[in-house]
């Protein structure tokens, strides 16, 4: 399709607002709004959180003129269902919006195409599949959740050249540089859900939370595999249950008393039967809302993941560091695969350079994952 750079332009800036409801709408997508009457722009907005006013909404809020008879350009499909807002169709249709430009339908089955039907039958006319791409890109993990109502799994680690994500002492503090853990922290703002091994919350104590410099974060809610409860009542993700999210994942056979003196401290537990199906976790996460996952675990549960074939993209810092030693840990254990034929595949593969450390993002090839 041929576009003229005006629609592109404008379109490009729907999807700059877009971005900047990213880490407080989930479950929700990210959605942008422009409305452009007489060639320039009058109204601008974005769904800023989740539960309330959607793009559309808060472009009409800001506008500074009259909107009948103008353009909006939106990132998604306006929703045609009656939700936590109304529908922002009718607001279209009530506004006397004259076209409406979108980057790309909506997938939900409370939506897929009734938006653009309510408003053409309304006489307003349509265009959408403008930078269709970059939208889908934004909203990967929004289009992942409502089409497999199952969360969007990454896998992040941090490595030295020569493979290693620890030493042999288990030491791993800093293989990355300051600019590479401060883009993590923009993962775990991004992220719904952070999950680890019990291993790691014994070895490390991490925090588990986001910190992001002269931005407001959101932390995400902290699961921690842990068959066994062997996580001490002590451990900093324990302690702070109160004030970020934290679930463990145990034995659906486990004493329950043993479970009592955690819940006092704000923890939360998911049951499960043991041996642990990972799969059959993620239904169950995705049935508590959890639409995306940033797995940041040890050797061990990244091995787990992988077998599992839950892993949608992965994450991988590469510092410029050797450490050697056959103890050392590397990023992925467990048994591995026998044949290179069977070797898990990223495609569609970005780099990206912070400073001397350079990070690969890629997501594994469909039919690797579920």
């Amino acid at each position: 399709m041929i576009m003229n750079d005006n629609r592109l332009t404008y379109m490009k800036r729907a999807i700059e607002l877009a971005e900047k409801g990213k880490g407080r709408v989930n479950p929700n997508p990210l959605v942008g709004a422009i409305i452009v009457k007489d060639g320039k722009i009058i109204g601008e907005g974005y769904h800023e959180c989740f539960g309330e006013a959607h793009a559309e909404v808060n472009a009409f809020k800001n506008a500074t003129e009259d909107v009948e008879g103008a353009e909006m350009y939106v990132t998604l499909e306006p929703c045609s269902h009656y939700g936590k807002t109304p529908p922002c169709a009718l607001k279209i249709i009530e506004k006397k919006i004259k076209k409406v430009y979108i980057s790309q339908l909506d997938p939900n089955p409370l939506v897929n195409g009734r938006g653009v039907s309510i408003l053409k039958d309304a006489g307003i006319d349509v265009e959408y599949g403008i930078l269709e791409e970059e939208s889908k890109k934004q909203n990967e993990i929004f289009l992942h959740y409502i089409q497999t109502k199952r969360p969007f799994v990454a896998m992040k680690y941090a490595m030295t050249l020569d493979g290693k994500i620890a030493t042999k002492n288990k030491d791993s503090k800093w293989i990355t540089n300051e600019s590479s853990r401060a883009f993590v922290h923009e993962l775990r703002h991004e992220y719904m859900a952070i999950m680890v091994g019990a291993n790691t919350v014994f070895m490390d104590d991490p925090h588990l939370d986001t910190r992001r410099i002269g931005k407001v974060s959101r932390s995400p809610i902290r699961i921690v595999i842990d068959p066994e409860l062997a996580t001490s009542l002590d451990r900093y993700i324990v302690e702070t249950a109160k004030t970020q999210p934290t679930w463990l994942v145990v034995d659906e056979l486990i004493d329950e008393k043993r479970l009592d003196p955690y819940k006092d401290k704000g923890v939360e537990f998911i049951l499960m039967p043991m041996p642990l199906d990972l799969s059959h976790l993620m239904d169950v996460l995705g049935e508590k809302k959890i639409d995306s996952i940033l797995v940041e675990g040890g050797s061990f549960l990244h091995a787990k993941v992988l077998e599992s074939k839950i892993v949608n993209k992965a994450y991988v810092f590469i510092a410029p560091k050797m450490i050697g030693g056959k103890d050392a840990l590397t990023p992925v254990g467990g048994q591995g695969i026998e044949w290179m034929a069977n070797a898990h595949v990223l495609e569609n593969i970005v780099l990206h350079r912070f400073e001397d450390d350079v990070m690969i993002e890629g997501y594994f090839i469909k039919g690797e994952q579920r």
